[in-house]
């Protein structure tokens, strides 16, 4: 691949989308190294396990029966774990909710954003209906791996702070670059694609309120609109060329004042040469990424005590995460949903206490009237963390202070499943193995993951009909 251009900070021919298209238009399977593509496998293993655990819960019924409505007979393209055959974008919107509904799918850490649901969902579907073969499809979703993680990086955590879920906003101009990769467009054209997705970029975080379901929307919907932008770019349709930093671009749009602290150099230096993507890590805990230090906290302190023992509780997480994760305080202690369970650390740090884990079954219902755990989560109170390595990781302690007078503390600077705790292959594949055996046998599963592994060497198509339910 060729090297794409490097543009100084402020200089005024920077043209993040320009660069983007260049990469991606560009880009070849050898171009990203293979450590690189190896740890987008894991990313691609590791949401296909979560998208098919999803099925084993109400909100993919409910979901499935909205689309299949809408979408009416006649579509070619799989669902995970499912029989229904649904049109392309119908399918990346199923498949989307499927992935990120149950939030225990991957997350970049400096971006903030899930870079998987927001590429995953374009590639697959898509992938299959043009009969793409793997290394095609991988390397598309390479390229829109990069573009989320650049985009994100960029705003450093600013979509968060005025009230979007930065996956929503990312995952448009993502999928709207693999589309563009799959359909075969050159680099004028997916700066095209990109000033489209410029349009449809939204996901308003008003979800956290009530624990209502829309966040599980936010990737899937991007992928339809990724998919109509880069059909719309191949007939030639015009689209601005700066989407992002342009007068009331993407940047000015959505942070407003916080627009000053876009860094563009981010999307660009050494774009085409390092590999952001391949640092995302993997989530061990299915809840609020930003919970996780707490949760490894929490989990090594309840070894340790008898959870009746304990007076009082102090979680410490990071600043910004704060409004998301621990506020109102009133609220986060009384979850009356999985959804709202998920971004409480109280709760998520009193379970971890008690059971000395988090899995899926501790969001099923009868885990969230457990008696226990919701008069422990009342009296656990949350603070900022004043060691706290955020957005690099996402850091997390705990303070007990036992009924007898003795205090416990524990800090844990790097989350498992980040950093030098990255989760290594037989780790996620024991995680594919046990979310995937919530809907489909083991058998089945173990198809799936071989096949996943080795995509390079199969079709996306093989990879779709292993995935599907039929019945």
């Amino acid at each position: 691949m060729h090297a794409t251009a490097q543009f100084a900070l402020g200089d005024t021919t920077l043209k993040p989308a320009l660069a983007l298209a260049e990469m991606a238009a560009s880009l070849s399977f050898e171009d990203v190294p293979a450590a690189a593509r190896h740890r987008g496998k894991l990313s691609i293993l590791d949401a296909l396990g979560v998208g098919l655990a999803s099925n084993a819960f109400p909100y993919a019924g409910r979901a499935l029966a909205g689309i299949t409505a809408m979408a009416g007979p006649g579509g070619s393209c799989s669902v995970l774990g499912r029989s229904e055959r649904l049109p392309v974008r119908d399918a990346a919107l199923a498949n989307g909710i499927l992935i990120h509904g149950l939030d225990f799918d991957d997350t970049h850490l400096t971006s903030i954003v899930h870079p998987t649901a927001a590429c995953l969902p374009c590639a697959l579907s898509l992938g299959e209906a043009l009969q793409i073969d793997g290394r095609s499809f991988l390397t598309a979703y390479f390229a829109g791996m990069e573009t989320a993680v650049r985009v994100g990086a960029a705003v450093r955590g600013g979509f968060h702070h005025v009230g979007f879920h930065a996956t929503g906003i990312v995952a448009h101009f993502s999928s709207a670059v693999i589309a563009a990769k799959l359909l075969g467009l050159d680099a004028r054209q997916i700066v095209e694609v990109q000033g489209i997705a410029a349009s449809t970029a939204a996901g308003v975080q008003v979800f956290l309120e009530e624990g209502a379901w829309t966040k599980r929307f936010h990737p899937g919907w991007a992928a339809v609109a990724g998919i109509t932008a880069a059909y719309l770019a191949k007939a030639d349709f015009k689209g601005p060329s700066r989407p992002y930093e342009g007068r009331f671009g993407l940047f000015d749009t959505h942070l407003q004042h916080k627009a000053d602290n876009v860094d563009l150099e981010v999307m660009v230096s050494e774009l085409g040469c390092r590999w952001h993507f391949a640092d995302t890590a993997l989530k061990p805990y299915p809840v609020c990424h930003f919970i996780h230090g707490c949760a490894d906290a929490a989990i090594e302190l309840g070894g340790l005590v008898d959870w009746t023992e304990i007076a009082s509780v102090e979680a410490f997480l990071p600043r910004d995460t704060m409004p998301i994760v621990a506020e109102p305080a009133h609220a986060k202690e009384r979850p009356t949903t999985d959804y709202e369970a998920k971004f409480s650390a109280q709760f998520v740090v009193a379970t971890c206490l008690i059971k000395q884990r988090f899995n899926l079954p501790e969001l099923r219902d009868e885990a969230l009237r457990d008696p226990e755990v919701r008069e422990l989560a009342t009296r656990v109170k949350c603070s900022v963390d004043p060691a706290s390595a955020f957005p690099e990781f996402f850091s997390g302690g705990v303070r007990l202070v036992l009924k007898d007078g003795r205090e416990l503390f524990r800090h844990v600077r790097v989350n498992s499943g980040a950093g030098e705790r990255a989760l290594d292959t037989d780790a996620v594949a024991a995680k594919f193995m046990a979310s995937a055996s919530l809907a489909i046998d083991e058998r089945k599963a173990a198809a799936i993951r071989d096949i996943v592994l080795d995509i390079e060497n199969h079709s996306v198509a093989a990879l779709a009909t292993a995935l599907r339910f039929d019945r």
